[in-house]
C-alpha cells in the first residue's frame, strides 16, 4: 500500500448532463473513495446547474491515477488535486 493521500476537487460544469457521467466513475473506484463530499447552491429560487465534489482517496498509487484520469475525461468536469505524502 502506498504512503500517499490524495484530494481531488471535481467542477462539474453542468450537473444535468454529466453527473451520471461522475458517478458512474466514482461508484467503479469507490474502494479508492475514503471520503466524498458535494457542494452546490441550492434555495428556493435556484438549484445551481454547477458543483463540486471533494474526494479523499487512498490506495495504490496506479489506482488513484486511473481514477483521476477517468474523471479528467469527462468534457464537462475539471478535476483538480493536491497530494500528501508520509
Amino acid at each position: 500500500m502506498s504512503k500517499e493521500t490524495r484530494i481531488l476537487g471535481v467542477l462539474i460544469t453542468d450537473r444535468q448532463k454529466e453527473a451520471g457521467k461522475v458517478q458512474s466513475v466514482l461508484t467503479k473506484f469507490g474502494c479508492s473513495i475514503k471520503t466524498r463530499l458535494g457542494l452546490h447552491e441550492v434555495n428556493n429560487d435556484i438549484c445551481s446547474s454547477s458543483g463540486l465534489i471533494l474526494l479523499e482517496i487512498t490506495g495504490e498509487i496506479a489506482e488513484m491515477d486511473k481514477l483521476e484520469n477517468e474523471l479528467k475525461a469527462i468534457g464537462g468536469a475539471q478535476t483538480q488535486k493536491m497530494v500528501f505524502r508520509g
